[in-house]
């Protein structure tokens, strides 16, 4: 598994509401400012499922991602399986500077590991900035 994590300046149940509710993915779920989520479905229970929209703001590119729930521990502990059959696992602490999000996930076969890493870890820096702006 490949790993990225962060400390978000916030407590932890604005953190888990910004990664869990749609209203707020669309506004964090993106690497850099060229691209944005025009749209996310999340059913946080187990057995629900998650699905968002990725895309260029340029209109050049898009893809949707989708998973379901495997484990759900509120305000702990995510983990989802991506429909083609990878995991990821998304954990939130209490930390000094308040609370460590770390994500373990499932490479893809097609681009590096160290690529993949610095995708996630634009997005959960993304997310960090939005949080942290609320």
């Amino acid at each position: 598994m490949l790993h990225v994590s962060s400390i978000i300046n916030s407590d932890i149940e604005t953190v888990w509401n910004c990664f869990t509710q749609p209203e707020h993915i669309t506004k964090w779920n993106f690497a850099n400012d060229d691209w944005h989520c025009p749209a996310a479905i999340n059913e946080v229970k187990v057995g629900g499922r998650m699905s968002w929209t990725m895309a260029a703001k340029d209109g050049s590119f898009s893809f949707d991602l989708e998973a379901v729930y495997k484990t759900v521990d509120e305000y702990e502990l995510l983990e989802t399986e991506l429909s083609d059959g990878r995991k990821v696992i998304t954990k939130f602490e209490e930390a000094e500077g308040g609370v460590m999000v770390s994500e373990d996930f499932d490479p893809e076969s097609e681009n590096p590991h160290e690529m993949q890493i610095g995708g996630w870890q634009a997005i959960l820096d993304n997310f960090k900035k939005y949080c942290e702006s609320l």
